[in-house]
């Protein structure tokens, strides 16, 4: 009986040890494995090499390029006038309950106003680059670096067209930011914003370029080539650069959507180093000025309009009397090259025109009606970067009768009186005004909005009611509008 105890034993304990051995067999494999090493390793060394965060490309960006980023105060002396010597005299409120405590004495005050941006240093020169509006009107220019070094700054040139300008310190020792190539940057492209947005100094953000070749319809601005980001811009971003992986300058902020989260915009840099070196050199712009605004090509505008090609840009409206009007240039045709160069786009209107001086008699192709022809125009020169039309108002009368409307796709429209005319602004009494948009309609989506006038819809012009049932009585495809906004005219287009 024991010796049958004792063998049991046995055969358990050689059971036990050799499933301990293929533990540890086992055990080695695993440790041994690679591909589950690699996976289920979990010392700290390992983590730390493993983290897709390490060696994060912006911190250096940031590192080398915050140097060169400066902060940019300004004070412009404006002139307001106060009344009389009682602080509350000419307050409204106070008047309400109190009456008028004393005879108001209106006197003029110079007070100071003050305003933040950004801006990035270009050469050793001390030569920086920023917006325009940044400094406009300035009686006062101050630029602080990043090691607190202060600076009083001069104008060296503006251009409003553009929103650039060009301000000069005198320092030694100054870092550099390199300028890169916009029009090799990409959409989805990371960039790396760094300014002084609602004056928090040497902040940075970072996102991605989410579009291209943008047009903005803003007063003094006439430009269409921005690029679009997604990297945080606040006011007070103005004027810093916009920095690609490779640590360039790709563009210059500028501009937001408000109302928006996520949208901000830049100047292409390509554009910003031709206007800057017109600028060091002359003071002011001295490229060629062709006279017309121009917008990019679109699926909807070319099927309402029939437009033979799918590249190029259409030409929204013409300069009076300037150099494209005086050769024949009209509203509608599309260019599609400049002096043997090909237009792809609005943004090769602007850089192809800029490239070329005053005087210079350039050809430009375009379609007209379906037909190509070549028209040579000799370019002006841009004064100071600013153009305006000069409108010639129209003589018009009220009939003292309510005018006629009408309303398609969420769009209500009227002839034009003259009351519409003082309500509105306007200047003449060619097209249709927009009274009303219906929330949620068609025409809402499409941007149209109240105070907009309809010149024409598919190139048919729009000066009576009947005019406007009849177009919105047709079977279209696609609908092109032509309106004036603001003195200003723009094509809106949209498949049906």
């Amino acid at each position: 009986m024991d010796r049958i105890k004792k063998n049991r034993i046995i055969i358990k304990m050689t059971v036990v040890m050799l499933f301990a051995t293929l533990l540890f067999a086992g055990g080695m494999a695993y440790k041994e494995s690679p591909g589950v090493r690699s996976a289920l390793s979990f010392s700290s060394g390992e983590a730390h090499a493993m983290d897709v965060y390490t060696g994060n490309p912006i911190v250096k960006i940031v590192k080398d390029s915050s140097p060169a980023v400066v902060n940019i105060d300004t004070e412009t002396m404006v002139t307001r006038t106060r009344f009389g010597g009682f602080p509350f005299d000419g307050d409204p409120f106070f008047e309400e309950f109190f009456g008028q405590i004393m005879p108001r004495e209106p006197r003029q005050q110079q007070v100071p106003r003050r305003g933040k941006g950004s801006g990035f240093i270009v050469s050793q020169e001390g030569y920086v680059l920023t917006n325009n509006h940044v400094i406009d009107g300035a009686d006062n220019v101050k630029v602080t670096l990043m090691d607190g070094r202060n600076f009083d700054a001069e104008i060296v040139g503006q251009d409003p067209t553009f929103d650039l300008a060009v301000i000069k310190i005198k320092a030694s020792s100054l870092p550099v930011l390199q300028l890169g190539d916009s029009d090799a940057t990409e959409v989805g492209e990371w960039v790396v914003a760094i300014g002084n947005p609602l004056g928090f100094e040497n902040s940075v953000t970072a996102g991605v370029v989410s579009a291209k070749n943008r047009t903005l319809q803003a007063p003094g601005i006439n430009f269409q080539g921005f690029l679009q980001t997604d990297a945080s811009i606040n006011p007070g971003n103005s004027g810093g650069p916009l920095i690609d992986l490779n640590g360039r300058v790709v563009g210059i902020n500028t501009a937001i959507v408000p109302y928006a989260q996520g949208i901000g915009f830049a100047v292409p840099i390509n554009m910003a180093k031709q206007v800057m070196d017109d600028l060091i050199r002359h003071g002011e712009v001295r490229r060629g000025w062709l006279g017309v605004t121009v917008q990019q090509l679109t699926a909807s505008l070319v099927e309402a309009y029939k437009i033979p090609v799918k590249e190029g840009a259409i030409i929204a409206d013409v300069n009076a009397d300037g150099p494209a009007d005086k050769a024949g240039l009209q509203r509608g045709d599309v260019i599609i090259g400049i002096g043997g160069q090909d237009v792809k786009n609005s943004q090769d209107v602007v850089f192809l025109i800029r490239n070329k001086m005053q005087g210079d008699k350039v050809p430009i192709e375009i379609y007209r009606d379906g037909k190509k022809r070549t028209i040579n125009v000799t370019l002006g020169e841009i004064e100071g970067g600013k153009r305006a039309a000069n409108a010639k108002d129209t003589e018009g009368s009220s009939s003292g009768k309510s005018p006629k409307t009408s309303t398609h796709i969420g769009i209500t429209v009227s002839e034009i009186t003259k009351e519409a005319q003082d309500r509105y602004k306007l200047k003449g009494k060619e097209g249709l005004i927009v009274t009303d948009v219906e929330r949620g309609s068609q025409g809402q989506r499409l941007g149209l909005q109240p105070g907009d006038v309809i010149l024409e819809v598919n190139k048919e012009k729009m000066n009576r009611i009947v005019d406007w049932d009849r177009m919105m009585g047709k079977n279209n495809k696609a609908l092109g509008f032509l309106i004036s906004r603001g003195g200003a005219t723009l094509f809106i287009s949209v498949q049906m």
